[in-house]
Formats: C-alpha cells, structure tokens, sequence
C-alpha cells in the first residue's frame, strides 16, 4: 500500500514544476499516442531518452518512480513473457508447441518499454502538478464541451477529487489492516478464497470510512457555498510562459524524430 503513488505531489523547483498544467496534460497525450507508434529500436530508444530527460529535470527522487513502477512490475512481466512466445518466423528455441522468435522478443521489448515509459511519463505528470493546477488544466481543456452544455467544471473537480483522495484512502486502508492484524485477524496464509474472505474485515470499515469523508467534504464545499463553476474566479490565472512554449516546441521536435527514425530506420527492428 505505501508504495502506491498515484495521486501523490512533490512539491519541488524545476523547470518540470514550472510550466504550464495544460501544457504537461496534452504533451503527456501526444506522447501516448506517439510511444505507440514507434516501429524499431531506435525511435523507441529516441521517445525513452525523452521520458528520462523529463524524470531528471523534475528533481523528484528516483525512488518515488520506482515505487510506481513496483505496483505494475508484475503486469509489465506477464505482458512481456506473453509476447514473448507470440511472434512468427523461423524460431530460435523452441519446446513442443512454444517457440520464442526474434519477433517474440521485439514484440516482448517494445510492450515492457511502452508501458514503462508511459507510467514514468504519467507519474511525472502527477508528481510535479498540484491537484488544484490539474483541476484548473482540466477545466479549461475541456471548455470547448460547454457549447454541448456539459458540465465541465463538476466534471473537472470530480477526476482531480478522486485523484485526489486515492493516497488518503490507502493510508487508510492500510491502518484498517493493522487494526485488524492486531486483533488476530489472518490476511497473508491460507488459500486464495481465504484470503479473499479476510478482506471483508478490512472493505467494509473502508467503505465507511469512504462514505463519511464523502459526506464530510460535501458539507464543507456548501459551507462554503459551493455552486458548481458557474461565476467562479480564480485565485491564480494560468498563463503560458516562454518555457512553456519551448516545451511545446521540444514535444514537436521529439515527435518529428520518432517519425524520422521510423521512415529513416525502417527496418531496425
């Protein structure tokens, strides 16, 4: 549970934390949609310096993305071994009817490497942007879904609360399974129905918990008389900034390299 860092912010001075909320979420979009579009290795290794040059320049600890690299290390393994042995071509070790091929293990390298890059991108998002800047992004990426009269601040505070609070009920979820170890209770032996059944002791006083914080933070929000975004103002105006043009230009070069390598480098595999 302690190493679950969604969610979580480092509040730090770097260039990363500097720039613009709006800026980091549609680069962050145009690099999940670039990273799958690398074809061979050198436009995947080109888009992969690019996430190590963002995890440097944040000036976030190393540690905090390998613990959120730890909570998915055993899905990145799975996918990559599933890989592995789904590929065609004349195969290089083979046992009855599984083969791994050169194809396996382009395919295998390229999953671990996409999914790699994409959490490490993602948690940098998250890392170096305040709930409060993420909401205000949101909401004015998404005010063009007004003319359709869709409420687009409730939208925006209801994504950044649950980011928000995700932190807040693992803490909590992992003093409920203190609690409960301290009474006794079993949660690490025993087979698998058996440990799904000493959960309930632990999801039920959750759920509460979830429910009590729900309401008390509805309260304090009509206390404070919340209204939704209408005639809202806002105590800091986003702005762009010279570096968060340099940014976008710096997103630009990096997606006209991907495209480089893979038309100059087509069959580097």
């Amino acid at each position: 549970m302690r190493d679950i860092t969604l969610g979580q912010y480092f509040p730090a001075d770097s260039v990363i934390h500097r720039l613009d909320p709006r800026v980091k979420i549609l680069s962050l979009i145009a690099y999940i949609a670039l990273i799958f579009c690398t074809f061979n290795f050198a436009s995947l290794a080109f888009a992969a310096a690019f996430v190590l040059t963002v995890v440097l320049l944040s000036k976030v600890p190393v540690r905090m993305y390998l613990k959120s690299l730890k909570v998915i290390i055993v899905i990145v393994i799975i996918t990559s071994l599933l890989n592995l042995f789904y590929g065609t071509g004349e195969p290089i070790w083979q046992w009855g009817f599984i083969k791994v091929t050169w194809a396996g293990i382009h395919n295998a390298v390229f999953v671990c490497v996409r999914i790699v890059c994409l959490i490490l991108l993602s948690s940098a998002l998250t890392f170096t942007t305040s709930p409060t800047d993420l909401t205000d992004a949101l909401e004015r990426l998404m005010k063009p879904l007004t003319v359709f009269h869709i409420k687009v601040h409730e939208i925006a505070m209801m994504m950044t609360i649950a980011l928000r609070f995700v932190p807040t009920l693992l803490e909590e979820t992992d003093k409920i399974m203190s609690a409960q170890k301290a009474r006794g209770a079993d949660m690490e032996s025993g087979s698998i129905i058996q440990r799904i059944k000493a959960l309930v002791p632990v999801l039920i006083p959750l759920f509460v918990s979830a429910f009590r914080r729900a309401y008390e933070l509805a309260i304090a929000m009509e206390c404070r008389c919340y209204q939704g975004g209408e005639g809202r103002t806002r105590m800091k105006q986003l702005h762009l900034s010279k570096s968060d043009y340099l940014s976008m230009i710096v997103t630009l070069l990096v997606i006209a390299g991907v495209v480089l390598f893979n038309v100059l480098f087509p069959h580097l595999i």
